[in-house]
């Protein structure tokens, strides 16, 4: 009957597994991600040597780690975009659960590295973060919560979602991470407006953001020191964000020439959050417009695969995971052409580092398997039907 109500496309029973995720996964999205994850890698053969040379490794050992963790990434990608929602919201569940109190235990056992945040945990022959694991998983936990929300006589998953989510942002800006924290509070904000949220609650949200910037301005030397070099119009050129810019500025339309660019060699954190100053000094704005336009690919394609979505939850998913993907990649590349304060956060698939690629991989594969087609109809039917 929900078949001839709603316009259902039959399935082919028995279709091999193989065969049924390539003809329903969005080709195109999955195209982009490869093309990212071989441009981290060639970009990552010209930042990453110098490094390799002053902390006395070979002068491949981070292109190759980044090989085998971008491989494992894909591999898990590829691994999610085959499993049904409902697998990927249980798994998806079970996991933000376990990053959710590694995340609780960082201020026992974590360590900063040296870098005045205590965001990872060592492990001796490689690190984890557990953040950016948390993020998918907060999405889709989060999702579920809005839309079992909406059923008759639902949970009120609307206050549960709000009250986790305030909660991991008090985590994160305690470690301190206020970049991952905004992120999680975005990614949240943009579930709820699809959710139905009014207007003047958004407004409001905005309010305290701006307010929680200001206490955390006059609390944290950390956030007050970024926010000042943000806001400060003289850029000393010897700080990372002088060497990014002039980088950038060095590197014109078509860039210095593979092999030629200084910044690599200046940068402590040029094969991660400043990945993107590499590019544009050897390759020119034509690389960097390349990668806007593969991770533009990426989020507009999700989106409108989403649009014609009936379930609310795939909906809500589908679109904060996009939207979070989407707003860390321009804030990685923001921060590097000086629009926003420096945040430490990673490009997708294309900086250094283990966390971040295989966290990128389980978003991106639960985003193809929101997005594949299913045996429904589109919401427009729906539409058509009611007139």
């Amino acid at each position: 009957m929900t078949e001839m109500v709603y316009g259902a496309v039959p399935e082919r029973i028995g279709e091999p597994i193989l065969p049924k995720w390539w003809r329903t996964v969005d080709k195109w999205s999955l195209t982009c991600v490869l093309i990212l994850f071989a441009i981290g890698l060639l970009l990552g053969l010209a930042a990453s040597v110098p490094l390799a040379e002053k902390n006395g490794f070979g002068p491949f050992h981070y292109v190759t780690r980044q090989a085998f963790f971008g491989g494992l990434a894909i591999i898990v990608m590829v691994v999610t975009s085959m499993m049904s929602p409902t697998v990927v919201r249980r798994l998806a569940v079970l996991g933000f659960l376990v990053a959710f109190v590694a995340l609780a235990l960082l201020p026992f056992f974590g360590t900063d590295f040296g870098k005045g945040a205590v965001r990872w945990y060592s492990l001796g022959f490689a690190s984890i973060q557990p953040s950016e694991f948390l993020k998918p998983g907060f999405v889709v936990a989060a999702a579920w919560m809005l839309a079992a929300s909406q059923d008759l006589n639902g949970p009120p998953g609307r206050v549960w979602s709000f009250a986790l989510c305030i909660s991991i942002v008090l985590m994160l800006a305690l470690q301190p991470d206020f970049g991952q924290a905004c992120l999680v509070l975005f990614g949240w904000g943009v579930m709820y407006f699809v959710a139905g949220a009014p207007m003047l609650l958004l407004v409001g949200m905005a309010a305290l953001v701006i307010l929680g910037g200001s206490v955390a301005y006059s609390n944290s030397e950390h956030f007050a020191r970024r926010i000042d070099g943000f806001l400060n119009p003289d850029v000393d050129p010897r700080t990372q964000l002088g060497y990014a810019t002039n980088a950038i500025q060095e590197g014109g339309l078509f860039g210095v020439g593979v092999g030629e660019g200084q910044v690599k060699w200046s940068l402590p954190d040029a094969h991660t959050d400043f990945i993107i100053a590499v590019a544009a000094e050897e390759y020119g704005l034509v690389l960097v417009l390349c990668i806007i336009a593969l991770y533009t690919g990426i989020v507009v394609r999700s989106l409108i695969r989403l649009m014609r979505e009936r379930d609310t939850f795939i909906r809500l998913a589908g679109t904060g995971l996009a939207c979070m993907f989407a707003v860390q990649a321009m804030i990685n590349m923001g921060v590097a052409v000086r629009l926003l304060p420096a945040k430490g956060m990673t490009l997708p698939f294309v900086s250094y580092g283990g966390s971040s690629v295989i966290a990128s991989g389980i978003a991106v594969g639960m985003l193809l398997a929101f997005t594949r087609s299913r045996p429904q109809g589109e919401i427009s039917d729906l539409l058509r039907g009611r007139r």
